[in-house]
C-alpha cells in the first residue's frame, strides 16, 4: 500500500486528502478565513491525527505544482517539500490543470473533450485541452493533451477550442469556468460546465499512480508551474525597461565621447 497526503493552493481554501493506493481516505477543504501561510502544516497535522496517522507514515507527498495563486504555490510546495526532506521521501508534482480535467473526465467514455479554466485574476483564466483517452479514471493515459496550459483572455481560449473541438461538446470544468459561464454557453453550444471541485483528493490518486509508474520525484527537483510570470518579476522587467528607455542620448551634432 502506498500513502499519499496531498494538498492544493492553487485557491483560497485549496484542499489537503490522505490516499490510500487509489482510494481517497478523506479530503477536506481549507479555511477560507485564513491564508495559507497561518494554516499550513497544521490543516496537515489535523488531517492525519483525524486518522491515527503521523507525517511520518506518508510515502509520498503530493502538491498542485500550479498554476494558480503564486504565493499559495509557494507556500504549498515549500510547506510539502520541507515534510519530505524530513522523512526522506519522493514528492509528485501535479498540474492543477490535470487535475480538473481528470475530475471532469470521470464516468465520460473515451473521446470527450475537457477544459480546465483556473481564475488568473485581470480578467484572463489558465486554461487547457484535453481528450479523455482509454485508461482508467486518474491514470496518466486517461487524458491526451490537446492544448497546453495557457493564459489569456476567455474569449480568446474559447476561440482556440472552438477550432480545436471543430463543434464537438467540452466538458468545462474549474473556478474560471464558474465566472465566465455565460460566455461559455453562448461561444460552446451543449458545454457541460461543472465548476469547481475540491483538488486534493485528485492530486492524492494522480500521486499514488506516479508512485505505482516510479514516477515520483526529489523534493529539491519540484518547481512551480506559474505559466505567468510572477507580478514581482513583470515589475523587475518593467523598471529595466524603463530604465533602458530613460537613458540619456547624445545631443544633436554633439559627439559621444565613447563613439569610435
Amino acid at each position: 500500500m502506498t500513502r499519499v497526503l496531498a494538498l492544493d493552493t492553487t485557491t483560497l481554501p485549496g484542499s489537503a486528502a490522505i490516499v490510500e493506493d487509489d482510494r481517497v481516505i478523506e479530503e477536506r477543504a481549507g479555511d477560507a478565513d485564513r491564508s495559507h501561510g497561518e494554516r499550513l502544516p497544521e490543516e496537515l497535522h489535523a488531517l492525519l491525527a483525524a486518522h491515527g496517522l503521523h507525517t511520518s507514515d506518508v510515502d509520498v507527498f503530493a502538491v498542485a505544482a500550479g498554476p494558480g495563486s503564486f504565493t499559495g504555490l509557494r507556500i504549498g510546495i515549500a510547506t510539502m517539500q520541507g515534510l519530505a526532506f524530513v522523512h526522506r521521501c519522493k514528492m509528485a508534482a501535479v498540474s492543477a490543470l490535470e487535475a480538473l480535467a481528470h475530475v471532469g473526465s470521470q464516468a465520460h467514455p473515451p473521446g470527450v473533450l475537457v477544459g480546465a479554466w483556473i481564475d488568473a485574476r485581470r480578467r484572463d483564466v489558465f486554461s487547457a485541452l484535453y481528450r479523455v483517452g482509454p485508461g482508467p479514471s486518474f491514470q496518466p493515459d486517461r487524458l491526451v493533451a490537446i492544448e497546453a496550459p495557457q493564459v489569456g483572455s476567455p474569449a480568446a481560449a474559447l476561440d482556440r477550442w472552438q477550432h480545436l473541438a471543430a463543434g464537438e461538446p467540452i466538458i468545462c470544468i474549474g473556478d474560471g469556468t464558474i465566472l465566465w459561464e455565460d460566455l461559455i454557453r453562448s461561444r460552446v453550444p451543449g458545454a457541460l460546465v461543472i465548476g469547481h471541485p475540491l483538488l486534493a483528493g485528485a492530486i492524492g490518486r494522480l500521486g499514488s499512480a506516479a508512485a505505482a509508474a516510479g514516477r515520483v520525484i526529489d523534493a529539491g527537483a519540484v518547481r512551480p508551474l506559474y505559466v505567468r510570470k510572477p507580478d514581482a518579476e513583470l515589475a523587475r522587467e518593467r523598471q529595466l525597461l524603463g530604465a533602458g528607455s530613460n537613458a540619456r542620448a547624445p545631443a544633436p551634432g554633439r559627439r559621444d565621447n565613447h563613439a569610435s
